[in-house]
């Protein structure tokens, strides 16, 4: 992650640079309140960036010396399958149909999308310590980390 980091850093100083110039040579409050956020926005990942960094170390693309064969394996759990993305995107529509027909039908939709939110956000909460292995004879089995 050291090297996505660094691009992040990079694009966040740009765009603080291109911001004091912006707001230092025009009078418009709006264009420079956008740099202002998109500066914000890359820092914010340049800085998820370095913590995931400096939390998991280098990785075989952060390394010159590394191989191909460094990054072979398994990457992570990604979810089979999920209701919650049809649920955020449902009250994502029905809030913003709220927009154009009434409060109470936007607080309806605000409501399926914070209930879908939260089933997204904690759906696999409890799934931290379990990795999933292949034996030598090809069967799956699952182990558990005792913290």
């Amino acid at each position: 992650m050291r090297t996505e980091s660094r691009l992040f850093v990079g694009v966040a100083a740009f765009f603080l640079v291109t911001t004091v110039g912006y707001g230092l040579s025009s009078e418009e409050p709006a264009g420079t309140a956008v740099l202002l956020i998109a500066f914000l926005m890359a820092a914010l990942v340049a800085f998820f960036l370095h913590m995931q960094y400096r939390r998991r170390g280098l990785r075989a693309q952060d390394r010159a010396d590394a191989e191909v064969a460094d990054t072979a394996g398994p990457l992570d759990f990604f979810p089979p399958h999920s209701p919650w993305p049809i649920t955020v995107a449902a009250g994502s529509v029905i809030a913003a149909l709220g927009v154009v027909y009434g409060l109470w039908l936007f607080l309806l939709g605000v409501g399926v999308l914070g209930h879908g939110v939260v089933g997204m956000v904690f759906q696999y909460a409890g799934r931290d310590g379990q990795r999933s292995s292949s034996s030598a004879d090809g069967s799956r089995s699952s182990s558990t980390r005792n913290p």
